[in-house]
């Protein structure tokens, strides 16, 4: 599959996650309309936004400039080839 290099889909993209991300979580809040289920969405989305954080800057910034990840497949590859390595 080629990379998405045309700008506009890439928008497109970005506002379609961020419309699927906006209606699961009021579908979610709508099915269990609770402060406590409102606050562990908040959480998971909090702590996933910070795991790709992780992933696509400080990995690649201060662990090992030299690679660079196109997804989370690429870090679990790297991630495990590194631990075959040091075994």
């Amino acid at each position: 599959m080629r990379d998405l290099t045309n700008a506009n889909w890439i928008k497109a993209k970005g506002i379609l996650f961020l419309v699927l991300g906006l209606l699961s979580g009021a579908l979610i809040l709508v099915e269990h309309p609770s402060v406590e289920i409102g606050l562990l969405l908040l959480i998971s989305i909090w702590s996933f936004c910070r795991f790709y954080y992780f992933c696509f800057y400080v990995i690649e910034q201060y662990v090992d400039v030299n690679f660079s990840f196109s997804g989370i497949v690429a870090l679990l590859t790297y991630l495990l080839r590194a631990r075959r390595q040091r075994s």
